[in-house]
């Protein structure tokens, strides 16, 4: 930790839970616990995890054109979101690459967005600069974020709010707490069932602790939640995404509404358009190594043990607690991308064989 660290509202609990801190973000966070990444990411996948996600940041947009404005900006259908349900979404530049990836939600009254950490600032520039108007661009700062994962979430958050129950994948809910109101959306990035919580300062801790009193609920640190996202398949800002990887390229074909696709309309339509239509020059895939080293981000792929024939780059990797053996994505030359296709990764001056799996390595079990 640096003197220009940020805490989140939980950093004591967090130091106090004996937690191994270190720079994310221009925050100090958790990145594990005493229990080790390995068997907090085993817990997550088997009762309930809980997750500081404080440092992303938390925007409201509001008037009357909010929706309208937005989607000038993101190809994705805003306004055709309904009151109380979230909705994945892309922040796209004018080359057709990602600004940012966000969850966003028509809480009826306004729209609620989760933006990640590292781009929040030059997000909420981004936001205030286009989105002019009748809109208005506000930074949440007076609540924290807690996201509860894992198939014993619904029963341990409906201790305090039994209305959650009742939630589906993608809903989200203004609940009461202590006098307080909770900001609730049945989703995360664990590929797990659970729940992302924006919680007031002033109850921050309270609402924690009552989590974390259930037999079922242990903090969980960044090094956990990196394992679970990538068995999950989930792109990483930094890693399958950035401002040169386009959302086809990048596999997210799926969150480019169809609503979208006709007319265009939004930064970086021309290129993301095209690669609709014929086709991405490279794609994300899966990757399975033979041995049981992982591919760390980074290392380079091949098509045949020979680097004249270099065909791509891994984006992420590390090892599968759940499938017990390493994993990876790589971007690599969409002629290559077929599943059950072998490849090779130069590794430390050797020659790895890997072959291309599906994603996600892991099933999603979301509450539909």
């Amino acid at each position: 930790m640096t003197t220009d660290d940020l805490k989140t509202p939980f950093h004591a609990m967090h130091t106090g839970a004996g937690a191994k801190m270190m720079p994310f973000a221009g925050y100090d966070m958790p990145v594990s616990y005493p229990l080790g990444v390995l068997k907090e990411h085993q817990h997550a996948r088997a009762r309930a995890g809980l997750f500081d996600v404080s440092h992303m940041g938390q925007v409201i947009l509001s008037g009357p054109d909010a929706a309208q404005a937005l989607e000038r900006l993101m190809p994705v259908d805003v306004a055709g979101l309904a009151a109380g349900r979230q909705r994945y979404g892309l922040l796209t530049n004018d080359q057709g690459g990602v600004r940012d990836d966000l969850m966003f939600a028509n809480t009826g009254e306004h729209i609620f967005m989760v933006v990640n950490a590292a781009c929040k600032v030059a997000d909420i520039a981004h936001l205030t600069e286009n989105l002019s108007g009748d809109v208005q661009v506000h930074e949440v700062t007076d609540r924290a974020l807690l996201a509860l994962q894992g198939p014993e979430a619904e029963a341990v958050l409906a201790t305090l709010v039994p209305q959650v129950r009742e939630m589906r994948f993608m809903d989200y809910r203004e609940l009461a707490f202590e006098g307080q109101t909770l900001f609730v959306t049945r989703s995360g990035y664990t590929g797990m069932d659970g729940f992302e919580i924006s919680i007031p300062h002033a109850v921050a801790c309270d609402v924690a602790q009552a989590l974390l009193d259930h037999k079922s609920t242990q903090w969980i640190g960044l090094g956990a939640r990196d394992s679970l996202r990538l068995e999950a398949g989930l792109c990483l800002y930094g890693h399958e995404l950035s401002p040169q990887i386009s959302p086809i390229e990048a596999g997210l074909t799926w969150a480019i509404s169809k609503s979208r696709r006709a007319d265009g309309g939004f930064a970086g339509d021309a290129r993301i358009l095209d690669e609709i239509a014929h086709g991405a020059p490279r794609t994300r895939v899966g990757l399975r190594p033979h041995g049981r080293a992982p591919l760390r981000d980074g290392t380079q792929i091949y098509a045949a043990q020979d680097e004249a024939t270099h065909i791509g780059t891994v984006t992420s990797g590390g090892f599968g607690p759940t499938v017990e053996g390493p994993i990876s994505m790589a971007l690599v030359d969409s002629a290559h991308r077929h599943v059950g296709t072998e490849l090779y990764a130069l590794l430390r001056g050797k020659w790895a064989p890997v072959t291309i799996t599906a994603l996600p390595f892991v099933p999603a079990s979301f509450k539909r």
